[in-house]
């Protein structure tokens, strides 16, 4: 005793599983597909960026130096730098005061 509503009833069950089933399976293959995309990517940045480390150390081994990330004459520099930071102030403290003077004696 099948009733036409229920064989239909059925069918639009059997549907809806192979729709999801289906849809369940696209979702995963599709985010797969991402992970790996992604995954390529990240592989390729770091092997592009490997490289271009190997060129830099060549280079700078080709130019006499060679790279430990902080280099010896580092903090050299730095005190170089300071030393240049405050020669510079000082410059400009000098420069203040000429200009003030100068704005004084036009004034009068």
């Amino acid at each position: 005793m099948s009733s036409p509503v229920l064989h239909a009833f059925f069918v639009g069950r059997a549907l809806a599983d192979a729709v999801n089933e289906r849809a369940e399976r696209l979702l995963t293959d599709g985010l797969s597909l991402v992970g790996k995309f992604d995954a390529e990517q990240r592989e390729y940045l770091r092997q592009f960026t490997d490289e271009v480390m190997a060129r830099a150390q060549q280079a700078e081994a080709e130019a006499g130096e060679v790279y430990s990330g902080v280099t010896p004459t580092a903090a050299a520099t730095a005190t170089d730098l300071q030393a240049t930071i405050d020669t510079l102030r000082a410059e400009i403290a000098q420069v203040r005061v000429a200009l003030q003077q100068y704005r004084a004696t036009s004034q009068v």
